[in-house]
């Protein structure tokens, strides 16, 4: 079994790709494929140092589980490493969003992709499923975790408590209970029988240059990241003016960027709005269809914003072809979307990796790997019941949510596909590649045949 003394570069470059085109499901699909796939099988790294890891990201704004495959990327090969994982994670999806996008703004027609996604969406969320069970079997050690994790579920699934205020809360308790109860609100433990401990000393090793936090590299991966994120808006406002679409895509996009705390769900409403409202990008109900790829494709959900940016500069071409430049407005978009995601963790890691011995931290961010779970499970559900239903609205008492299916829009094809792929991989342990395969193909010909 490897070791990340001994993983090539050239091997990692191959699992990040491979992590890149299977990464369906939103982020807790995504990071259970991760966990799966790094801690379970490549073992890789630990599992205290993928939830500390984890934990850092869910505090960040953006999506949590590409900047987390940049994390333990750049745990294992540094800025390359990260640049690499970071970056794979990302450009499969985009590259079918860019695909679907021309198709949808020149054809209308996403029929086909639809029969081939239906049957990928049942089978990931078997692996949502799987994810919940997996990394909650480890993190919940002891009732006060379970208890941390069920009020973190209760609290916004029925109440939508702000993301944040969720981490903010657990982070606190966990700071209190690693005073008062210092043996309950220790991080989860590795694989067992000091194999997670191991990883992580190898990981820690001198021989791995070892990067030290510093005011001077703090200093530099700013300047560096600015003028990255920052610089082609301004080069275009220079050339075309600050009115033109490309310079108005950047700025928003930009600003969204910094305040996508607690996942996409949280700020597309917002974006939707003044996609519609203000700006003329979209017309009304074509952010769904755009949500609808970006749920169906490899990587962050919030790459529904490269369809946004598409359909906004190719209703504003200026002097290009519509067609190209609905693709330089995706790009730009998806450009200004993830490069802000290198800064935050090429700046903060190496602060967050010197703090993973003290206690109270530990403790806030052991409560916070609780509070996760319940996060978790809250995604599994609601894409559960979207899966299974194709209506599905909200029923609201007081200042409880409910989710109000339409059992008349019940999927049973889906429903079925679903509980065969649990089967498959919880009792027969299929892998994930063979049941998302096997899961398209009949999705695909019932889809076909059905509609």
């Amino acid at each position: 079994m490897a070791n990340p003394q001994t993983v090539s570069f050239a091997e990692a470059l191959r699992v990040w790709l491979r992590i890149g085109l299977l990464s369906f499901g939103g982020p807790a699909g995504q990071i259970s494929l991760m966990h799966r796939i790094l801690v379970e099988e490549k073992r890789w790294i630990g599992e205290a140092r993928f939830l500390h890891a984890l934990n850092y990201c869910m505090l960040l704004p953006g999506p949590e589980a590409q900047q987390l495959a940049t994390y333990i990327g750049w745990l294992l090969h540094r800025t390359r490493g990260g640049l690499v994982a970071g970056s794979l994670f990302v450009l499969p999806g985009a590259a079918v969003i860019l695909i679907l996008s021309i198709l949808y703004a020149g054809f209308r027609d996403l029929g086909l992709v639809q029969a081939l996604f239906f049957g990928i969406k049942a089978a990931v969320l078997a692996v949502v499923v799987e994810a919940v069970h997996r990394i909650g079997k480890r993190a919940l050690k002891n009732n006060l975790m379970l208890g941390l994790a069920a009020a973190a579920f209760v609290g916004i699934f029925f109440f939508q408590v702000p993301f944040p205020l969720i981490v903010l809360a657990a982070g606190l308790i966990g700071l209190a209970g690693a005073r008062l109860y210092p043996e309950r609100f220790a991080l989860a433990s590795g694989h067992g029988s000091g194999t997670g401990d191991s990883i992580d000393a190898v990981i820690d090793d001198a021989s791995l240059t070892r990067v030290r936090p510093s005011l001077r590299r703090a200093g530099k991966i700013v300047g560096i990241c600015l003028v990255l994120w920052l610089g082609p808006i301004l080069l275009l406002a220079l050339l075309l003016g600050p009115r033109a679409v490309y310079v108005q895509e950047g700025l928003f996009f930009s600003k969204m960027a910094v305040v996508t705390f607690g996942g996409a769900y949280a700020v597309l409403a917002y974006v939707a709005q003044q996609a519609v409202e203000v700006h003329g990008w979209l017309a009304p109900g074509e952010m769904l269809d755009g949500l609808g790829m970006a749920e169906t494709t490899p990587g962050p959900l919030i790459m529904v914003v490269q369809f946004v940016g598409f359909l906004g500069a190719y209703r504003n071409p200026g002097g290009l072809d519509p067609m190209l430049a609905g693709a330089l407005g995706a790009m730009l978009t998806t450009w200004v979307t993830f490069v802000p995601c290198f800064l935050w963790i090429f700046l903060g890691a190496p602060y967050i990796e010197a703090l993973r011995g003290n206690r109270a931290l530990n403790g806030a961010l052991s409560a916070i790997t609780a509070a996760v779970v319940g996060v978790v499970l809250n995604l599994a559900v609601w894409f559960g019941v979207h899966v299974v239903f194709a209506d599905v609205g909200e029923i609201r008492v007081g200042p409880v949510r409910l989710l109000a299916p339409d059992w008349a829009s019940l999927e049973p094809a889906a429903l079925v596909l679903t509980i065969a792929a649990l089967i498959a991989m919880l009792r027969f342990k299929v892998g994930m590649l063979p049941t998302l395969a096997v899961s398209a193909l009949i999705g695909a010909a019932y889809f076909s045949v059905a509609r």
